[in-house]
């Protein structure tokens, strides 16, 4: 699909979905603006600056990028600390790294995530929405739950009669009706937090230029930076699977390192990939960067211009929503299959889901979760097997290899033999192994020494190519076992 299609090419599903996600966002924009002590108006600002400049600069047409609440959390102690224009220095720095990221094509290694982690991830999202929707219900009445549970009729239901227009957006429209008319007594996203309905404009941060500002911002911006990336990446990945689509995961990276910087430059804070809202985009439409840009521009007219009706809008019609987002994240068929999968990854996916939902915190549940991954390879990686083969003889034992010939390997491989033991002629057959760095050949070179100093010899049969090259290649520097 070529960059005029990812436009235009699904005009009016995307319009639909960007003025439903719109909306969603506004309630999602407050709260993470409380979570880091900043004016509602950051939060909001900054929703609008990176979804309008993302669905510019993006590597994945259809995805919604705002602020976030991982973000949030990051930025609190900084704001705190030093004030919100060391926020806007450090969200300005931290669009820098992410440039640097993705030009150093960091969206490569978002294949090192393995599924039970992504899974994981996933399962560990839908509850962490589903339970930032819970507040909602402390001290509610019984019509928030009566509107929610409409609202979730609506969604579902409509589907089965027709699609033309997105669920939630009706659902939405539906209930504030009724709770406008009706004069009922609910939250609204007036009761969230002060809107106003200026335009965002462009400002630089009042802070001292120097080394102290560097010094002072720069562990939150580093910060800001990899966990952007690494949900906006994980996120992007999610949303290829939903639209059986790909997408450019290092221009998706330089395109949240310039949202970033222009939100800083506009009073916003840092943000990245929301699958929340994504999602809703999604399963209202939404395929293109149409959808993207008019989520960020028709939030940026509902507080500048129709402020009054946006404060209207009943929490309830918006938890619904996000309550629908939760159910349809979560990969049920993971606990349908989890007795089927190793036992292995599915405690690492469970430790994921476990992690982030007690942390709050997708970054540290993700890294614990590949960390648990690599050292399961690592661990069935090192596992050698060798045995004495079928031809031999008296005079002449051949072994056979079964593994992985690397640095984890080599002493396992070298303590298996006993030269005094052996005939005059040993063969060891590699068929069933590969040797893939300079320390599994020494520890061949060393064995044969050890032999030779007995006056036996060692022949060597079944390399690979690729490991017949690298033996021959080191073969020198294994002799002499350095």
């Amino acid at each position: 699909m070529n960059y005029k299609q990812q436009w235009f090419g699904n005009i009016r599903p995307d319009v639909l979905a960007g003025i439903t996600v719109a909306l969603a966002l506004i309630p999602e924009a407050i709260g993470f603006s409380i979570i880091a002590g900043v004016d509602p108006m950051v939060g909001l600002y900054a929703s609008i600056c990176i979804a309008i400049v993302i669905s510019f600069a993006g590597g994945r047409p259809g995805m919604i990028s705002a602020a976030t609440g991982a973000i949030a959390v990051l930025v609190g102690t900084l704001v705190a600390k030093h004030g919100v224009e060391y926020l806007f220095a450090a969200t300005i720095l931290a669009g820098i790294f992410q440039i640097i990221l993705g030009w150093l094509k960091i969206g490569r290694f978002i294949t090192f995530i393995p599924q039970s982690v992504m899974t994981g991830f996933v399962n560990a999202l839908a509850i962490v929405i589903f339970s930032a929707q819970l507040p909602q219900f402390v001290g509610a009445n019984w019509l928030m739950y009566a509107l929610v549970a409409l609202t979730l009729a609506i969604i579902y239901i409509l589907p089965l009669f027709t699609k033309a227009v997105p669920a939630p957006l009706v659902a939405i429209i539906i209930v504030s009706l009724l709770t406008y008319f009706l004069h009922l007594d609910v939250r609204t996203v007036g009761d969230m937090g002060e809107l106003s309905n200026q335009l965002p404009f462009f400002h630089l941060p009042v802070v001292p230029l120097g080394w102290d500002l560097f010094i002072t911002v720069l562990p939150y911006s580093i910060s800001i930076a990899f966990v952007g990336l690494l949900e906006s990446l994980l996120t992007a990945t999610i949303v290829d699977e939903m639209t059986e689509t790909r997408s450019n995961k290092n221009r998706e990276a330089q395109g949240q390192g310039l949202a970033n910087i222009v939100s800083g430059f506009f009073g916003g804070m840092a943000g990245c990939a929301m699958i929340g809202q994504s999602v809703i985009n999604v399963k209202s439409g939404g395929r293109g960067r149409l959808s993207t840009f008019i989520a960020g521009a028709f939030l940026l007219v509902l507080l500048v211009v129709l402020g009054t009706i946006v404060r209207e809008v009943p929490m309830a019609a918006l938890v619904g929503v996000m309550i629908m987002v939760s159910i349809g994240t979560f990969s049920w068929n993971s606990l349908l299959t989890i007795h089927k999968i190793p036992l292995a990854e599915a405690v690492i996916m469970v430790t994921v889901v476990v992690i982030v939902v007690l942390t709050d915190n997708l970054s540290i549940g993700v890294g614990v979760g590949v960390v648990m991954s690599a050292l399961r390879f690592g661990w069935r990686m090192s596992q050698l097997h060798i045995t004495e083969a079928g031809d031999s003889t008296s005079a002449h034992r051949v072994y056979q290899v079964r593994g992985q010939m690397f640095f984890g390997t080599m002493s396992q491989f070298v303590d298996h033999f006993v030269p005094t033991e052996d005939p005059e002629q040993i063969t060891i057959d590699f068929a069933g192994s590969h040797i893939w760095d300079h320390s599994a050949v020494i520890g061949i070179g060393k064995l044969k020494e050890k032999y030779e100093q007995l006056g036996k010899q060692v022949h060597i049969r079944g390399l690979n190519e690729e490991s017949r090259q690298l033996y021959e290649k080191l073969g020198s520097s294994a002799a002499s076992g350095h």
